[in-house]
């Protein structure tokens, strides 16, 4: 019976994509890894020049990425620059958008049976679909912009900022600015694992500060985009006539927040401060210049796909990395 490039990886214990680059010469292996893929193939006498054919007709060797929520300013640059990594390493790059109540695993699974990726990234996600099915997935993946580390599952690796830690910063700051009647714009926190920590870094700054929070009165649940919370900001203002500042978990939901201020007579921030998070390009070019938490897109895109594709090329176990975030001081937010 012919030996198939599955096969070598098999006997190898290397990824089919690794078999295929060693196969094609190419330079982005390791020493280790070409040796034992080489004695496997010496071993068993491929046929080496019908590599590339054989490689396309039995697996896609493609990165398939799951985008929750269409509006989502934050992930299109880091995509964008996921895309331009893959597309450097001759890997293809299979994009899936979904809403914000589907779920990315079971969608993960359909696309494991029809595309067969090599991994697969995912922006967006709740963490309870994971927990329910996320075992009957193999292939190397990795949380973009989530942690996984609570799960405990060898093949999913994450990369993000400390939601919590960036949380409790906002909070702090408007605190020592004045602020006392602060209103928060989230995600729905059962849903949302990026929603559910970053209102629990909110909730412990104001413990920390010896100051009551009402989640009914001063927490108003939202879409990640920008007609949801400006209805939102609406109904927040109703529930908080004394506002003086709100904590928006997105530069988009932010932006629906400014809009419903302004629509309400108000200004912005000579009556109500907003911070942001995310840190957006847009932001810097609204009318007042957002104050928001920065997310380092180029570092969390650069290691999400190294450390996938280490993953893949070298089956190494699940990466936890946390990427620092900064504080920018924009014209939305003042002192009282």
């Amino acid at each position: 019976m012919a030996i198939t490039i599955k096969d070598i990886a098999r006997e190898s214990g290397y990824a089919v994509g690794t078999v295929s680059r060693v196969l094609n010469n190419r330079p982005d292996v390791s020493d280790k890894a070409r040796a034992k893929i080489m004695e496997v193939v010496d071993k068993h006498h491929f046929e080496l020049n019908n590599n590339a054919k054989h490689l396309k007709q039995q697996a896609s060797n493609g990165i398939a990425i799951i985008i929750k929520g269409s509006q989502n300013m934050l992930f299109a640059p880091i995509v964008e620059q996921m895309q331009g990594m893959l597309t450097e390493k001759d890997l293809g790059c299979l994009i899936y958008y979904i809403n914000e109540t589907e779920n990315e695993v079971e969608t993960a699974i359909r696309i494991c049976t029809e595309r067969r990726p090599a991994g697969i990234m995912f922006l967006g996600c709740n963490l309870q679909y994971f927990r329910d099915r996320f075992e009957a997935i193999t292939i190397p993946c990795v949380l973009v912009t989530n942690s996984a580390q609570s799960l405990g599952f060898p093949n999913l690796s994450s990369v993000c900022i400390n939601d919590i830690e960036a949380s409790k910063a906002v909070i702090r700051r408007l605190i020592e600015n004045g602020h006392r009647e602060i209103g928060i714009l989230g995600g729905h926190i059962e849903q949302s694992k990026v929603a559910y920590t970053r209102y629990i870094g909110c909730k412990e700054s104001f413990e920390n500060h010896n100051i009551p929070f009402d989640r009914e009165k001063q927490y108003m649940e939202s879409f990640f985009n920008m007609a949801d919370s400006y209805s939102a900001m609406q109904v927040l203002m109703q529930k908080m006539p004394d506002i003086t500042a709100v904590f928006a978990m997105s530069d988009v939901m932010a932006i629906g927040a400014i809009r419903a201020i302004k629509d309400c007579g108000k200004k912005v921030p000579d009556d109500i401060s907003v911070v942001g998070f995310d840190g957006l390009e847009l932001s810097e070019y609204l009318y007042p210049k957002l104050t928001t938490i920065r997310q380092n897109r180029e570092r969390i895109a650069q290691r999400s796909v190294e450390i996938l594709l280490d993953s893949i090329d070298n089956g190494s176990t699940a990466v936890h990395e946390t990427v620092p975030f900064t504080i920018v001081v924009g014209e939305s937010t003042k002192i009282l």
